[in-house]
């Protein structure tokens, strides 16, 4: 889409915030207002628009494409999406390390065990630990705490909660993050800890690298959106 607007600002009303170009409410691709929980919100997905040149690029516009998911996205399906990041307890990445390399599970005993301890103080689920592809059941008193902590998230907190966890491949990690025990440079590295441990080992690719950096530019658009 060619930039069609000249003036950016934002106005607050009883019902939330909005981005107005040109005195227009900006509205989402469902063509629902995109009304904006808090002013500054609504200073930052303006702040994206202002930015933007004479093309619009949606990759280069994080926040509103999270709000324009919260909204047109999560609003009418929380329920399921609780769900489903609830379900990515059962199998979550720290509760799933390496027989071997010895130094690549003492980097995951460095790593995840102290989320792993937080997890379980912090929520009363305590998940248990197992190596190489074997499974491991856990807890159901864990899981039934862990997804009733995810009712405390609402639409936008949800949206940012659910990148989170699918970035990082953690539902704990996604709580940490959200919860401000670990930035989302901290969450990346524990998500990616055994990929870094192997491009150490052999060396760097290009596609890697990119892939890398659209993870944690993620992970940093989903914290900044909380």
């Amino acid at each position: 889409m060619k930039r069609f607007w000249k003036e950016v600002r934002t106005a607050t009303e009883a019902d939330g915030s909005r981005v107005l170009l040109d005195g227009r409410p900006v509205t989402t691709p469902a063509k629902r207002p995109l009304l904006l929980p808090t002013p500054a919100l609504a200073e930052a997905v303006a702040a994206e628009w202002a930015a933007s040149g004479e093309q619009l690029r949606p990759d280069e516009m994080p926040l509103t494409q999270l709000c324009c998911t919260a909204l047109d996205l999560t609003l009418p399906r929380e329920p399921a999406i609780r769900a489903q990041l609830a379900a990515y307890g059962g199998t979550d990445l720290l509760c799933h390390w390496a027989e071997r390399p010895q130094a690549l599970v003492e980097r995951q005993e460095r790593g995840w065990r102290p989320l792993l301890e937080w997890a379980a103080a912090r929520y009363g689920a305590p998940l248990a630990v197992t190596a190489g592809l074997m499974a491991v059941e856990q807890p159901p008193e864990s899981l039934e705490a862990l997804a009733a902590a995810l009712e405390d998230y609402g639409d936008f907190a949800l949206t940012a909660l659910a990148q989170l966890v699918q970035a990082s491949g953690s539902l704990l990690l996604g709580l940490a993050v959200a919860e401000g025990r670990i930035t989302p440079e901290e969450a990346f590295e524990a998500s990616e800890l055994d990929a870094t441990f192997q491009m150490e080992l052999w060396g760097e690719d290009e596609e890697a690298l990119a892939r890398r950096r659209a993870l944690l530019a993620d992970l940093t658009a989903a914290q900044r959106l909380l």
